[in-house]
């Protein structure tokens, strides 16, 4: 029983530090075979349990080990144990019991300890750390005002507003911010939320007549994080809320950080006073991250899940995966569910195949070795408009201009398109070049010709020459 007890204190060790789902899926049931000198022998339920906690987990379980049977433990080793599934084996530990066990006990814990601590890291995701978020030409500003604010927050650039599309990063930089203070300044209580979840503790605090206590709460904290703060449009009364929590905490010097998907000043349904309380102190905006930052992202990723993905697979997904960072990883899960599940590593031609059923590519292959050689080529907004212009046979003002006759607006269309997704130019850039449009107007135009090329052969046809004669 000696084993066990060990045993169950590695495990209690290794739950720590990693994801409840990697615990479930690939211990399972595990045992303590032997302990000859200075290893440590593991029993587990099959082979396929043993080469994958060899390959994802061994450090994790040899620090565990160290943790609890001393430092003088240099190795330890996977086998088969056949004895594992016969219920009188006392010195084996189910881990889906174990884990509902250990987190009752974890939840006790906690609680006691969150009663001394002093910092409320509410709602965040440990995870999210400025040190593994990718920086490029497209996010540089905001990863830059985010590194300044955690080191003097309520200081400089207050408030801090981040905008940008979907899927780009900014829950990652406005976590991984709030996470640095946290750790850096002991007594700040760091609060992150995001607008819907501040506008269903509203309508509960009327519901349950408990407004003032809500006010005392974000009255109390030092650093409020709001992600995704477009959500309050039309909600006059949240609105009215977090106005007076704003002032209370700006006038404390208490940092303030927020993200939208638009400027402050195209969020024209929330109330004028909020607005320009949002542009108070810095705004910036991530753009659409370049190849290069793409093919960091994913080679990133790859490596923290501990997946070997070849450099030509990683760089196909980089040039076709182009619309954000929740796309490259979604797709990045998928070939490494298919290797757990088949054993089979990643291979260009079956990706490409993959990323074309999935409306990623329109082609099979694509050339990514020159892609600086081809970035190179394009000096301009005019390049663009001048290939398209010349291609569509029509004067490069009628591309500019406001008229509305279908044979401007699809050449305008593309032109929009190619600004935006291979030229990582903000929507409020392209709306300055083409006659002062809006955001929304050329977020339309843009998501406008990605449905008609998805389904009009002819019109892919046509942006594709258009790009491979600017080598776009």
């Amino acid at each position: 029983m000696e084993n066990h007890y060990r045993l169950q204190k590695i495990l209690e060790n290794v739950i720590g530090n990693i994801k409840k789902q990697d615990f479930l899926v690939y211990f399972r049931k595990i045992s303590i075979l032997a302990t000859p000198g200075n290893k440590v022998v593991f029993g587990v339920l099959s082979g396929f349990m043993k080469d994958n906690l060899e390959a994802k987990f061994y450090a994790t379980l040899l620090s565990a080990a160290k943790k609890e049977l001393g430092e003088e433990i240099e190795t330890i080793e996977f086998k088969v144990d056949p004895e594992i599934e016969n219920p009188s084996n006392s010195e084996v530990i189910d881990c889906a019991g174990f884990y509902k066990s250990a987190s009752k006990k974890s939840v006790t814990s906690k609680a006691k300890k969150q009663s001394l601590e002093t910092i409320t890291r509410k709602n965040s995701n440990n995870r999210y750390t400025l040190d593994n978020f990718i920086v490029g030409g497209d996010n540089q500003l905001a990863y830059s005002a985010c590194e300044a604010v955690a080191k003097n927050p309520g200081k400089s650039y207050n408030p801090l507003y981040i905008y940008g599309d979907v899927g780009l990063g900014k829950t990652h930089l406005l976590q991984a911010a709030g996470n640095k203070i946290g750790e850096t300044f002991k007594g700040h209580n760091v609060v992150y939320t995001t607008a819907d979840k501040f506008i269903t503790e509203y309508v509960s605090a009327v519901k349950k007549r408990s407004i003032e206590r809500l006010r005392e709460k974000y009255r109390g904290v030092d650093v409020l994080i709001i992600d995704d703060v477009q959500f309050l449009q039309k909600k006059e009364q949240t609105q009215n809320e977090l106005y007076n929590i704003f002032n209370i905490l700006y006038d404390s010097n208490k940092q303030i950080i927020i993200s939208g998907d638009r400027a402050p000043r195209e969020l024209t349904e929330l109330e004028p006073r909020l607005r320009s309380r949002f542009e108070w102190g810095i705004t910036v905006d991530i753009g659409r991250p370049d190849f290069e930052t793409r093919l960091a992202i994913i080679q990133e990723k790859a490596r923290a899940k501990e997946f070997l993905i070849p450099h030509d697979v990683a760089e196909f997904i980089a040039a076709n995966v182009t619309e954000n960072i929740r796309e490259l990883e979604w797709v990045l899960n998928q070939l490494i569910m298919e290797y757990e599940l088949t054993g089979q590593t990643p291979v260009l031609n079956k990706v490409a195949a993959q990323l074309k059923k999935l409306s990623f590519t329109t082609d099979i292959l694509w050339d990514t070795k020159n892609q600086s050689i081809k970035k190179a080529s394009i000096k301009s907004y005019e390049d663009i408009l001048d290939r398209v212009s010349e291609h569509f046979g029509i004067e490069k003002e009628g591309i500019l201009g406001p008229n509305r006759r279908k044979e401007f607006m699809v050449p305008r269309q593309v032109s929009m398109y190619l600004l935006k997704t291979k030229m990582n130019y903000t929507y409020e850039r392209i709306g300055n070049i083409f006659s002062g449009r809006n955001h929304a107007s050329v977020l339309y135009s843009c998501n406008k010709l990605q449905k008609l090329i998805k389904k009009d052969a002819m019109l892919l046809h046509e942006v594709n020459v258009i790009r491979e004669e600017i080598w776009l």
